[in-house]
């Protein structure tokens, strides 16, 4: 694992100035350079003849000039002492967000996440979205910032695994950057319940035994990576609750998790990661 490089997305909004010390943080920790990213969002008219949406391309380009100007000034106290370059670009914001991660090599994207409206809770935000689902290198996020008081210099990590062919090089990524940040590294495996009866002793036996099958695979891979020495924690419980229950029990500064098969129609981004993003009680790193 190398994080050299950040790119941290910033549209001035409160979220994005608390995430900044986290950004410093990490990029003291690691000797990376960061690069601040502001995107224009595109403005559209609809001719009233055509019916088509036109991009207003004049205004676009005066706009990313006066958002240049802007970034140049951002953020200068939270970042000094960094190397810092301040870049704009055009277009939707999630999508730009994740070609320029991928055209520059970034080894790191730290961006918060929130959603608005009725539904906030449930939310993590569209450009959020669309950044974890396309980026190809890590992505921390911190969702409702402004609720989570997590240690700048994480003291506890918490990585959790699913078992699948993955969970090696997962758990080799988390051990690397526990190791690089100075934190303790715990281990959990989440094991969907297996009945609604598990106060019957049949049941329960049946749970424990799918638990200590899945504890000597874990362990398994573990050892297949050289890392026999973490001792994985294996719980029985819905996975997003779980994960976020222990991370707060635990009192973890950052939780790390797979993004899963992203192409598969089911993968586990989907139906687990957005969950434990939105309620975890530190920032998650998504890798």
């Amino acid at each position: 694992m190398a994080i050299k490089h950040i790119l941290f997305p910033f549209d001035f909004s409160n979220p994005g100035v608390l995430a900044a010390r986290f950004v410093r943080t990490a990029a003291q920790r690691f000797e990376a350079r960061v690069t601040l990213l502001g995107v224009v969002p595109p403005v559209w008219e609809v001719p009233p003849l055509v019916g088509m949406p036109l991009v207003l391309e004049a205004d676009t380009e005066e706009r990313e000039r006066a958002l240049k100007a802007r970034l140049d000034a951002a953020l200068a106290d939270e970042l000094a002492g960094l190397t810092v370059e301040r870049v704009t670009a055009a277009g939707d914001p999630g999508l730009k967000v994740a070609e320029y991660a991928e055209g520059h090599a970034m080894d790191l994207i730290m961006m918060p996440t929130h959603g608005f409206g009725v539904f906030r809770s449930l939310l993590i935000g569209s450009v959020t979205a669309k950044v974890l689902h396309d980026a190809k290198c890590p992505v921390w996020t911190a969702t409702h910032a402004e609720e989570q008081h997590s240690r700048e210099t994480p003291r506890t990590v918490l990585c959790a695994v699913d078992g699948t062919a993955k969970t090696g090089a997962l758990a080799q990524w988390a051990a690397e950057y526990s190791r690089h940040i100075g934190a303790a590294l715990k281990l959990l495996h989440v094991v969907p319940p297996l009945s609604d009866w598990l106060s019957l002793p049949s049941e329960r036996e049946l749970q424990e035994q799918a638990r200590e099958t899945a504890r000597a695979r874990i362990e398994d891979q573990l050892k297949s990576v050289g890392l026999a020495d973490l001792t994985p924690r294996v719980a029985v419980g819905q996975i997003a609750d779980t994960v976020t229950e222990e991370a707060r029990q635990e009192g973890a500064d950052v939780v790390i998790i797979g993004r899963g098969t992203l192409q598969g129609p089911m993968g586990r981004l989907r139906t687990h990661a957005y969950g434990i993003i939105q309620k975890s009680p530190c920032p998650v790193v998504s890798v």
